[in-house]
């Protein structure tokens, strides 16, 4: 087709010049009406015209790519228009009316298309031979057309459309409410979101995306023929729009990036944008870093999934499979540029690696998959500059952002996953040491553990344990080299280490699982870092941080099971504890690392007895979540796996682990069965049990593992109704006739035995019993069978009728009660009975006698009740005469002194004490004594019996033991720690059951506990109070607070406190008066102002005010020598840190860059109505504090200072912390008192200038930490902050608490001068930039600053949006030292801040 007949619906023989002129005034900025007959033509124009002149113009252009007859061609194109009458300058105007009209929010379909063909026609005439010459180059007109994907496309377009295509065609005025985009990368500005948008159907979409596709086309054949290199912002525009193109639609297959492709077998948008970003780095589009600085600077935020517009902060896209897709071929293409471009490319990778680092959020989703790219981009790198990565990233990961030090864990976990380089491929020798995974591990990774943020920590530790599964051997080492002394290592099996284990002398091979470990001794780690290393690691396993236990218990997890540090029980019982932390999470992380390691090491005994103590506890959780964890395990590992027992075929692994785990329940794990039993009760309601896993289970009965067996049929029997009840019975025949079953099973088969009692027949039970009776009438048999078959007897005679089950009970146990009356009297009424006496025998017929006597209580007489006293005591003249009666102020030790042992005397107390529970006139009887043994008992077994017995007999008997309470708590402060463990225990179950009040000064009893000497009572103690009792009474800690000041300092002259009955002798055993108990008694004030509320805290301010320091104000309160240190307390008490509310210190005491990012976005609303309550209780406790606390502190001062009182050291001391909070408004508050103000403005100023000259010491003796230099690099370098400032290199280095430096502090004290000129040149050493350096730009640098950068350091600057970064600094600039000597780079600063940029990254 012709060129002229094709140009003919554009009318331009018909467009006024007038009209073109004036378009071309306005430098294409605005569209210009043309007459009403002529716009209508052309609105009314088809995309079928566009493409037929496209045709043409495009047959032209081909033509041209010919070698032959080139002038000629381009000479007949322009001489053709002109011969023709057509001009130029209308043919752009015309077009321009076109892509203007498309250009408009408001178009319709008709007008969006015949734009984009109208661009698409300027572009492809653009890159004609003469277009320059012939004026056809606008620049105004060239961004408007390679800009028109943006406005054409519709914003909405993902969100779904309308069935009705037709309707929603015809019906382009009609517009709809406006939507949320769903797209972000082709968002416009922010202030055109309210504006209205069309519908577009399927197929009105279908004709825009193939204009788009016709308009990226011409692009890229402008791009091959016409340079933009004069034009840069054209270039940099192009860029802009590719980038976002690549989000246009999904591609097809897998994306390739040659270099000379046809442009018709492109099969996509993103594929054409890749080939126009690669069409960018010919150098007839301008330089070729610059290029790579633009390209790279717009993948940036396609790597790190984030949509950055022309102003304001990057915005985070929905990581969804489209947005993943691209992520992957950006990083693919920056890849294939790094290969083609080779160095030339490398600095550039190097800044877009720092910015993935620097950019990186807190998110997990996102953090992994940015250090997934890192890996990816630094595995192209050459070894050298991956060496300089890694030294960039050491410092990295010391920056002040949490979310750094964050992101450098990620990515060094994923560098761990690469094949280790070789040092010997590294030009540098200085960069050598950066390559082995030993540094990543223990400089980048390991260091991490002593971050000050608690999420870094765990995230570090967590990856710490990861290590050991990698598959390079040297990472496995560097681990074992930081916890072991021995250096014993960890290979895959089949992996080559090359030279690593030539030079080892010994090896000891040996198989654990899939994993061959090697024992090599090394001197890389001493054993005493090794120790210290372990000892942190159990220590970071108690944290206060949630995540840092969790992390912790999976390092440890991975250390033992690995083999890294001994298998020990000190190491296990760690884990198994962890299963009862106060956080669930914690708990089930516990569970699930103990669970792992038994299948792990399912032969170890010493795993399998952690494993026990760790899951069976957890059936009684409180948490169902917990609890069902815990089920689920128990029956994976034992229920399931109890199989058909047959003596032809043998247990695999997992059936031996569950009845070694089944024998140690038996024997040293006997403690778990109650939790045990509460597993089956739950199992039972659940059916669990099959007729056929009873049939599995008793097949186990006659087996080397009975005794497994015996237990489980014990736990299940009550939840089966059909039972082999002959195969019981025999197995319960074969016990009585043996001598060899033991203990546990005997106790096991007698509990088989009472549950199925009932479906025995009569003669049955007639046997069975005979055969117990004869069993216990020989008292060989242990207590604890003893008691078991007690129990069965009673469950054998027990029936509906009370009276028959009484009189079997009064018949059987009568007749052991007469057995053991019979052998005691032989004994104690015997002259030399106690001479010959069997010791066992008769410790087994006072516990025979104890339990059989519950059961006939009827049977107990006078006579064995003091038979049994006599075990006690040696008054057998009082067996002749019981009308005589024990003397209740003696005590049992009291009494001739006993030739029995203690051992006897305290399980006669123990039988004393059950006889006493069947008869009330004992118990009035016996209390006394028991009392008075607490006090003055010598035998530790025989008061502990003592202690168990009172608190049994206050169930019972509440009110008549309630009376000897404070005996009893006065045991919290024994001399014996069992027996103060014991009476805790007792106590809190009693006080949990309310048995027992909070009367008197048991509380006081319990506080004393908490500062005991033994830290694993007092831990108790403090577990006993927060999570038992606190919870049935809040109030309890605030309502006793005050009167522990006037107790613990023994205070007794205050109206109200401290009055409640005490002897002497118990005042002095829990007195904590003294400068010697001081910390003791703010141990106890500290742990209960800690779970005080803001509530409570607040109103014990006012009490404390009203009844401690008013009564010294109006002298009610003598200020002699023990009122001044109950004064001097009540100050040092309010002044303490846990007195002050939370609402106001927690938000305060939050650091700027420590709390992660992810949290702060979405806690926004919460951070915002908590500053508004801080605001709210902060008047309220000022308002509190004018009106009540200063009239007594002016008026205490006045008092103090009239006596010349040194508590008024202590007074003002709570003034200056309490007026932290108010520096400005000193005067106000104590108006009343100038002296008074001055004295506190004065205090409070030279605080603030002491701790900032500590800041400035520490500073100053740290500043230089914030180097790497080679020597320092291989060990592990905490690092600390310098003080920030405008404009200064940043520090990397992890944010350490200020500490006042002793060298620094002398130095400053000595010499102010030389300190001061220190500082300087550390300041100037610091802010030095290299004379030369190459000239090239970070991402963010605008075009026209002129700032240097060194990139064989693989480090550039970053500069951020003003006011972005509150007080941090904005330079990220690492130098080495010959660098550092050769330039001050200030002014080429003070020219980069005074030059604005829209592309400025944020920091």
């Amino acid at each position: 087709m012709e060129l002229i007949p094709a140009l003919q619906f554009l009318k331009l023989k018909e467009i006024p010049q007038a009209w073109v002129d004036t378009v071309w005034d306005v430098e294409f900025t605005e569209s210009k009406p043309l007459d009403d007959p002529i716009e209508d033509d052309l609105t009314a124009t088809g995309d079928k015209s566009f493409r037929n002149l496209y045709q043409c113009l495009l047959a032209h252009a081909d033509d041209q790519q010919q070698p032959a007859g080139r002038d000629k061609v381009s000479q007949s194109i322009w001489a053709l228009l002109v011969e023709n009458g057509v001009s130029v300058k209308s043919l752009v105007a015309t077009l321009s009316f076109f892509v203007l009209a498309g250009k408009a929010k408001v178009a319709n379909i008709r007008q969006r298309v015949s734009g984009l063909h109208a661009a698409s026609l300027y572009l492809l005439l653009l890159g004609l031979p003469g277009s320059i010459a012939n004026k056809v180059l606008h620049e105004v007109l060239l961004e408007t057309c390679l800009d028109m994907t943006s406005h054409c496309w519709p914003q909405d377009s993902g969100k779904k459309r309308k069935k009705d295509n037709l309707k929603s065609s015809q019906a382009e005025g009609k517009r709809s409410k406006p939507h949320r985009k769903d797209n972000p990368e082709m968002e416009v500005d922010e202030e055109e979101e309210g504006e209205e948008e069309l519908h577009f159907s399927g197929q009105d979409l279908m004709k825009i995306r193939d204009a788009v596709v016709l308009l990226v086309q011409s692009i890229l054949r402008l791009l091959q023929t016409f340079p933009l290199k004069n034009t840069p912002q054209s270039a940099s525009n192009c860029t802009r729009i590719f980038s976002k193109l690549l989000y246009f639609e999904p591609t097809i297959g897998e994306l390739t990036f040659a270099a000379g492709q046809d442009l018709t077998k492109l099969r996509s948008v993103p594929e054409m944008a890749f080939y126009g970003l690669q069409l960018l780095f010919s150098p007839k589009h301008g330089d070729q870093k610059e290029s790579l600085r633009r390209v790279f600077h717009r993948l940036l935020y396609v790597i790190l999934m984030m949509n950055k517009g022309n102003r304001g902060r990057p915005t985070l896209l929905v990581p969804c499979q489209d947005i993943l897709t691209t992520r992957n071929q950006a990083i693919n293409f920056v890849c294939h540029i790094v290969e083609d471009l080779k160095e030339l490319a490398i600095p550039f990778l190097q800044i877009l690696l720092q910015h993935i680092c620097f950019q990186m959020v807190e998110k997990s989703e996102f953090r992994t998959h940015g250090a997934q790219a890192v890996g990816m981009l630094t595995s192209r790198m050459a070894s050298t500059d991956y060496a300089c990565f890694v030294k960039w990233l050491f410092n990295f990961s010391r920056h002040s952002k949490m979310v750094c030090r964050l992101f450098s864990v990620d990515v060094v976990m994923v560098l761990l996953e690469q094949s280790e380089r070789r040092m010997e491929e590294c030009t540098d020798m200085e960069l050598a040491h950066f390559l082995p995974h030993k540094f990543l591990i223990q400089n980048l990774l390991f260091a991490r553990r002593m971050d000050h943020s608690s999420t870094v920590q765990g995230h570090a530790l967590a990856c710490l344990a990861h290590c050991l599964e990698l598959p390079s051997f040297n990472a496995t080492r560097a681990v074992h080299n930081l916890f072991s002394a021995t250096g014993t290592q960890t290979m895959l099996e089949g992996e080559t280490t090359e030279g690593n284990l030539s030079s080892q002398q010994t090896q000891k091979i040996y198989r654990t699982l899939p994993f061959r470990t090697v024992e090599i001794s090394t001197t890389d780690s001493s054993s005493c870092d090794a120790k210290e290393n372990l000892a942190l690691l159990l220590q970071r396993v108690q944290d206060s941080k949630t995540n840092v236990r969790k992390s912790s218990l999976q390092a440890l997890k991975g250390l033992l099971k690995h083999d890294v540090i001994p298998m020990s029980w000190e190491n296990l019982a760690v884990l198994s504890e962890r299963c009862r932390d106060p956080a669930v999470s914690v708990r089930k992380k516990a569970l699930q690392c103990v669970g792992e390691l038994l299948t792990a090491k399912p032969e170890c005994r010493v795993v399998q007895k952690a494993w026990l103590q760790g899951v069976v506890p957890a059936v009684v959780d409180s948490e169902n979540s917990v609890q069902e964890k815990a089920l689920e395990a128990l029956d994976q590992v034992l229920l399931s796996q109890v199989k058909l027992y047959s003596t032809t075929r043998h247990l695999d692994a997992n059936q031996r682990l569950t009845w070694e785990l089944l024998e140690l329940l038996c024997n040293e794990c006997q403690s778990l069965s109650r939790y045990f039993s509460r597993a089956f009760t739950i199992w039972s309601k659940q059916n669990k049990f099959t007729q056929m896993f009873i049939t599995n289970l008793i097949s186990h009965t006659e087996s080397d593992h009975a005794a497994g067996a015996w237990l489980l049929l014990s736990k299940v029997v009550t939840s089966s109704s059909r039972l082999p009840y002959d195969k019981i019975l025999d197995a319960w025949d074969s016990m009585v006739s043996s001598k060899h079953v033991s203990v546990t099973t005997c106790c096991h088969i007698l509990c088989v035995m009472g549950d199925i009692a009932v479906h025995l027949t009569e003669d049955t039970k007639a046997r069975v019993v005979d055969d117990l009776m004869s069993w216990l009438k020989t008292f060989t048999l242990s207590l604890e069978v003893i008691s078991a078959a007690v129990e069965t007897l009673y469950q054998l005679g027990n029936s509906k009728d009370v009276k028959q089950t009484q009189s079997f009970l009064n018949q059987h146990c009568g007749e052991l009660v007469s057995f053991c009356e019979t052998y005691l009297a032989g004994i104690m009424l015997s002259e030399n009975g106690a001479q010959d006496l069997n010791e066992e025998l008769m410790v087994k017929h006072l516990h025979t006698l104890g339990v059989a006597s519950l059961h006939c209580p009827a049977r107990v007489g006078k006579r064995m009740v003091l038979l049994v006293e006599s075990v006690l005591t040696t008054h057998s003249d009082k067996l002749t005469d019981c009308q005589e009666e024990l003397p209740a102020s003696l005590p049992l030790s009291q009494f001739k002194a006993n030739s029995l042992s203690t051992r006897v005397r305290a399980h006669g107390v123990i039988t004393l004490g059950k006889l006493c529970l069947q008869h009330e006139e004992l118990v009035q009887k016996y209390l006394p004594v028991f009392a008075r043994e607490l006090e003055v008992g010598t035998e530790v077994a025989v008061r502990n019996n003592v202690v168990v017995i009172m608190c049994d007999l206050c169930v019972r008997y509440t009110n008549i033991v309630d009376h000897y309470i404070p005996n009893i708590s006065a045991c919290l402060r024994d001399t014996e720690a069992v027996i103060r463990e014991q009476t805790l225990i007792m106590l809190t179950n009693l006080l949990q059951e309310e048995f027992v009040k909070w009367k008197g000064s048991l509380f006081f009893r319990f506080m004393v506990a908490l500062v005991d000497p033994v830290p694993a009572i007092a831990s108790l103690c403090e577990y006993c109070l927060l999570y038992l009792l606190l919870k049935k009474n809040p109030e309890m800690f605030s309502q006793h607070f005050i009167e522990c000041i006037f107790h613990f300092n023994s205070y007794s002259k205050h109206k109200s406190y401290n009055k409640f009955p005490q002897s002497e002798r118990e005042k002095d055993r829990f007195s904590l008066k003294g400068a010697q108990h001081r910390e003791k008694r703010f141990r106890i004030y500290r742990f209960l102002l800690e779970h005080f509320t803001d509530t409570q805290r607040f109103n014990i301010t006012i009490k404390i005010n009203q009844t401690v320091l008013a009564c010294f104000a109006d002298e009610e309160l003598p200020l002699d020598a023990d009122g001044a240190e109950i004064l001097s307390e009540t100050f040092n008490i309010l002044s303490l840190k846990e007195m002050k509310l939370q609402a106001i210190s927690v938000l305060s005491g939050n650091t700027a860059g420590e709390e992660p990012e992810e949290e702060n976005m979405v806690n926004m609303a919460k951070a915002v109505l908590q500053a508004a309550q801080k605001k709210v209780v902060s008047q309220v406790q000022k308002k509190a504090f004018i009106e009540n606390s200063v009239p007594l502190i002016i008026s205490l001062k006045s008092l103090l200072e009239q006596k010349h009182s040194p508590i008024l050291r202590d007074l003002m001391a709570y003034l200056q912390v309490t007026m932290q909070d108010y520096p400005n408004e000193v005067k106000e508050f104590f108006s009343g008192d100038e002296q008074l103000a001055a004295e506190v403005e004065f205090a409070l100023k030279t605080a603030e200038k002491d701790r900032e000259m500590e800041k400035q010491m520490d500073n100053c003796s740290l500043a230089g930490d914030a180097k790497t230099p080679t020597a320092q690099v291989q060990g592990s370098v905490p690092g600390s902050p310098v003080s920030s400032r405008p404009l200064i290199p940043f520090c990397f280095a992890t944010p350490q608490l200020p500490h006042p430096n002793p060298l620094s502090s002398r130095l400053a004290h000595i010499d102010r001068s030389r300190q001061e000129e220190h500082t300087k040149s550390i300041a100037l050493e610091r802010t030095v930039m290299p004379k030369g350096a190459v000239n090239d730009r970070a991402i963010s640098t605008p075009k026209g600053v002129t700032i240097n950068l060194t990139f064989d350091e693989g480090v550039s600057a970053i500069f951020s949006d003003r006011g972005s970064l509150g007080r941090e600094t904005s330079v990220l600039h690492v130098q080495t030292p010959e660098q550092q000597q050769q330039q001050h780079w200030s002014a080429a600063v003070e020219r980069a801040v005074s030059s604005p940029s829209e592309e400025k990254v944020k920091v």
